[in-house]
């Protein structure tokens, strides 16, 4: 018997050891983990000084700082007394967290203006392309994120947009990866370049994102904002609502940009700490489908001002779209409409990630939300021991 035991023993020790003996056992592979989801955190420089204090490192794997600026075609830091402050200031945060990733984000809605004009030319894109990497390399960070918006078409009233843009954008991924890739050359470290684009179907159509994906890491979905100025209705809605004619949600998002090109392992669901908040006509009494008439901060704000202040009080009812996913709040007597994210919509896009392979998920902006409730649903919805799948 001892024989026998001995005998069973090494054979089960040796049918254990997937990695070195994959095809001895059973023939099949070993599993591989799971890819943990990446959770990346927009932190707002552009307002001054960031209280670093407020964040938890080791609930987000990047930092995306935002913004640089894009001056006569060059990255540059219009706020640098504070920037270069708010560099150090979370570059000690990987005290707590080694692995933490922190990231300049050129662009954003503001600057955005001039991403046209600077790359336009190679010897343009060069130029952009280097003074992004010096930026990165004086302070000693971790890569470059892109937040042009919109190329070739769009964005803020007065921005430059051209034809070309849709070759350019590829053409200016092209050149900071091989700007970066020269600084690891120097440095022998390895430089993250990944980008933020609008969450919806025509942003594919005016950008190259099958040629541009390959220079990059992620591609961070924008998935909120998506509101008209007439109708109430999500801003951040994961699927289409069956209360009103819908084109936009963050499905719809992550299939158009798999139809581009882009690999599922490269896209990250958009997530909104901050709620859009409007005033509806005399005598609106359902809230999501009746008419605007103007957008309002009244009502509105970050989820920790919504969670704690305004879910069911004040005249604040709480209803959840069983179809979109989506939670909103509407006050009858004051006719406001107010739609968010909460933690439940949340971690329904967690679940969507992991059920589809996505990268993870990246929000804007960490200060909307500063008791975490919804960093903590993330970390749920990616940590728990099952993730989140909830009922109708």
């Amino acid at each position: 018997m001892k024989n026998l035991f001995r005998s069973t023993m090494k054979l089960a020790l040796f049918c254990a050891v997937p990695a070195l003996l994959s095809s001895s056992c059973a023939g099949t592979k070993p599993v591989e983990p799971e890819k943990k989801p990446v959770v990346i955190a927009y932190v707002g420089g552009y307002r001054g000084l960031v209280d670093t204090s407020l964040i938890s490192p080791e609930k987000v794997t990047h930092i995306n700082y935002a913004f640089v600026n894009l001056v006569d075609g060059r990255a540059v830091l219009s706020n640098e007394t504070t920037d270069t402050v708010n560099f150090r200031a979370l570059n000690a945060l990987k005290t707590s967290n080694p692995d933490l990733k922190i990231l300049i984000s050129i662009g954003g809605w503001t600057w955005s203006g001039h991403f046209s004009d600077a790359v336009l030319t190679e010897e343009g894109r060069r130029l952009f392309a280097r003074t992004s990497a010096d930026i990165v390399s004086r302070y000693e960070l971790d890569g470059v994120d892109i937040d042009w918006e919109y190329p070739g078409f769009g964005g803020l009233k007065g921005n430059i947009v051209r034809p070309e843009d849709k070759q350019n954008y590829t053409l200016m991924f092209e050149s900071l990866r091989e700007s970066l890739d020269s600084l690891s050359g120097v440095t022998g470290k390895e430089y993250l370049l990944t980008t933020a684009v609008g969450g919806f179907k025509k942003f594919t159509e005016f950008t190259e994102m099958d040629k541009a994906q390959k220079y990059l890491d992620y591609v961070n979905l924008m998935t909120y904002d998506y509101y008209p100025d007439t109708v109430a209705v999500h801003h951040t809605n994961m699927y289409h609502s069956e209360g009103y004619a819908c084109e936009n949600s963050g499905d719809a998002a992550v299939q158009a940009f798999l139809e581009a090109g882009v690999p599922a392992d490269k896209l990250v669901v958009g997530i909104a700490f901050s709620s859009r908040a409007f005033t509806l006509k005399e005598g609106a009494k359902a809230g999501l489908a009746d008419t605007v008439v103007t957008q309002t901060r009244i009502g509105g704000g970050g989820f920790t001002r919504i969670k704690d202040s305004l879910e069911n009080k004040k005249g604040f009812e709480k209803f959840w779209d069983s179809t979109a996913r989506a939670p909103y709040l509407f006050n009858a007597s004051e006719r406001i409409f107010v739609t968010y994210d909460d933690e439940r919509s949340v971690m329904e896009k967690c679940a969507y990630v992991r059920e589809n392979g996505l990268a993870g998920v990246m929000f804007w902006e960490y200060m909307a939300d500063p008791k975490e409730y919804l960093l903590d649903a993330i970390n749920e919805g990616f940590n728990g021991s099952e993730y989140y799948k909830a009922d109708n």
